[in-house]
């Protein structure tokens, strides 16, 4: 089984050009929702509370604006959590890829390169936009962030020409979206 990723900075379009992959008859894996599930474990939960505290907790239930708020202004602490993360998506993505009856997989990623998982994947596939593109599209998806908000979210990942020089392939995505 071959198995590719498709990744680029935030904004720049994965999700759109992902459908046609999927289109295609390619499974997607979006790591982010699985991510997200993650979030419903337990054992993350308390993982979660002992790197940040109580103040990313409402309660019980985990406040993501105020874990973004953090993660997206301290590199430690967003490395921090990304190596609780990371290795568990890993463990999703390698389950759910088992289970799908095709030649090709996908995996759906922004932070392929930031997470060093290139090694998994036999091409990696970088979506590109430019940056007014991908700030216009972040304020249409997420118009509570601020145009800092949004800068400081882009400025966490990798250059994004810095990824499309590593990747296998780059797909140029304006049209919006």
């Amino acid at each position: 089984m071959k198995k590719l990723a498709l990744t680029g900075g935030i904004g720049t379009g994965k999700t759109f050009i992902s459908r046609m992959f999927i289109e295609d008859g390619i499974p997607v894996f979006y790591a982010d929702d699985e991510a997200k599930k993650l979030y419903a474990r337990a054992d993350v939960l308390a993982d979660v509370r002992k790197l940040f505290g109580d103040e990313v907790f409402d309660g019980d239930r985990l406040n993501f604006g105020r874990l973004g708020a953090i993660i997206f202004a301290n590199a430690e602490k967003k490395a921090q959590l990304e190596a609780l993360i990371h290795p568990l998506v890993m463990e999703a993505f390698n389950q759910w890829a088992a289970q799908q009856n095709a030649d090709i997989v996908m995996m759906e990623s922004a932070i392929i390169f930031e997470a060093h998982l290139e090694s998994y994947f036999d091409k990696i596939i970088v979506v590109h936009a430019s940056l007014p593109v991908r700030i216009k599209r972040i304020q249409r998806r997420n118009p509570e962030l601020s145009e800092a908000e949004i800068m400081r979210r882009i400025n966490a990942q990798l250059d994004q020409e810095i990824k499309c020089h590593l990747a296998d392939e780059v797909i140029d995505h304006e049209e919006d979206i």
